[in-house]
């Protein structure tokens, strides 16, 4: 089994495509479909033509590759040189950012966001003792700076995979944002609205199961969503991909926040699905920005 420890397997669908005045073709209006650290990625442009699009997309495409260097579990980066040798001096600036925000979550979260849970995801993954992977779990032992990211303890690691989305895509919406786009559907693992449709009227996503089955609809304009499911994937030996540092169970088989960061949701959502819904709440509020869109 490839050892993939991306969390979207059910997710954020748009449900309503770009409306289009009268006269107006699909072909005129720009969509991007790709991959973003392994998984489908896709954003709809209200106001570009599809033939002006191709120079966006390549600088798109290379933002994607400079941020997959940084954060993939699977290629040579710098996520990865510190889960090899434990340690990584002069760190990536994106790197830090992260980590500041994962250490806000795990606090906001009393601890059950928590990024060093990598060694247990593989002991599941690899059907080993999960209990004897616990004592290389703990977020208190990783160490970071503007210099370096050092664990404190041998054969720990890191996991981003719970965050890395949201961060990737607000970091393809700044770009977006910088190049003059102001009407922009953005799903790069989490879903960012930026502006709204041709018609004027707010972007409108569906909250799904991972069946499917939409919970919701919402309208979303300049802010982000995230959603989260323990039941997204299944492990080899039956262990939800979301997993609670000490081992304790899920609460919820789904999560969905929005806020005006998609990175902030990101975490807020994989944190709420091990909390109890009055915690999940807590933990929100100490983001005023933040909000629970469903939790079931």
């Amino acid at each position: 089994m490839t050892l993939v420890t991306r969390r979207r397997f059910l997710s954020i669908a748009a449900s309503a495509a770009v409306a289009m005045p009268a006269g107006r073709a699909w072909a005129d209006t720009a969509v991007w479909r790709g991959q973003a650290l392994g998984a489908a990625a896709s954003m709809q442009f209200a106001d570009l033509p599809d033939h002006k699009a191709g120079n966006l997309y390549a600088h798109v495409q290379a933002e994607l590759r400079r941020l997959e260097d940084i954060f993939s579990l699977y290629r040579d980066s710098a996520l990865s040189k510190l889960n090899r040798i434990g340690s990584l001096t002069a760190p990536p600036p994106e790197l830090l950012e992260v980590l500041s925000l994962c250490s806000r979550v795990h606090d906001a979260s009393g601890g059950v966001f928590d990024p060093s849970v990598q060694p247990l995801w593989r002991a599941h993954a690899e059907n080993r003792d999960a209990k004897a992977a616990l004592s290389n779990v703990g977020w208190q032992n990783v160490a970071f700076s503007a210099s370096e990211v050092r664990f404190k303890r041998p054969d720990m690691a890191l996991t981003l995979n719970g965050i890395a989305q949201g961060y990737i895509t607000d970091r393809i919406s700044r770009l977006l944002h910088a190049k003059g786009m102001r009407n922009v559907l953005i799903d790069m693992g989490e879903i960012t609205a930026i502006g709204r449709r041709m018609d004027g009227a707010a972007w409108r996503v569906g909250i799904a199961e991972p069946s499917g089955t939409v919970l919701r609809r919402i309208a979303l304009n300049d802010r982000a969503i995230a959603t989260s499911s323990p039941a997204g994937m299944t492990l080899p030996d039956g262990s939800s991909h979301i997993l609670h540092p000490i081992g304790a169970a899920s609460h919820h088989s789904l999560a969905c926040i929005s806020a005006n960061s998609a990175a902030l949701a990101d975490g807020l959502s994989t944190a709420a699905c091990l909390l109890t819904t009055e915690l999940a709440k807590d933990m929100v509020k100490r983001f005023p920005d933040a909000r629970i869109e469903v939790i079931s």
